[in-house]
């Protein structure tokens, strides 16, 4: 799950910066808060729990990080794309219901996500690499 997250993540950072060259270029910063979002809460939040899921097995094997990779999976996008339009002067009601939506279901990805790492991530259940292995027992596996 771990990978699936920092994939998602490389999208979005992708995503980001695309936005801020164009807006860069062009001058016209209408798209602020989509390229904001896009690299904090699409990038630097998926990376975080796709480094999570990574050191944490459990957590990355539950149902939990399932539902979570699909609230934020889905209502991320919504949120942005609908946040581009507004940005971009169509601000109709249903575009804001639809943003409203969201970010409600990717606020929920986090709020699984939360409880994963309460229920799911203890010191017992780190991954140990070989090399990590190695350096704190002396041997090799």
């Amino acid at each position: 799950m771990g990978i699936r997250f920092l994939k998602m993540a490389v999208i979005y950072i992708v995503l980001g910066i695309g936005i801020g060259i164009y807006m860069g270029a062009t001058l016209n910063f209408a798209l602020t808060s989509v390229h904001a979002h896009a690299n904090l809460f699409g990038w630097a939040t998926l990376a975080l729990c796709g480094f999570t899921y990574l050191r944490f097995p459990k957590a990355a094997e539950s149902r939990l990080a399932k539902w979570h990779f699909w609230l934020q999976g889905t209502g991320l996008p919504i949120m942005l794309i609908s946040l581009s339009f507004i940005s971009n002067g169509y601000d109709q009601e249903w575009l804001s219901t639809l943003k409203r939506v969201g970010e409600t279901v990717a606020g929920c990805g986090i709020l699984v996500f939360a409880a994963n790492v309460f229920l799911n991530v203890k010191e017992t259940n780190i991954a140990v690499t070989q090399e990590t292995y190695a350096e704190n027992k002396g041997g090799h596996f």
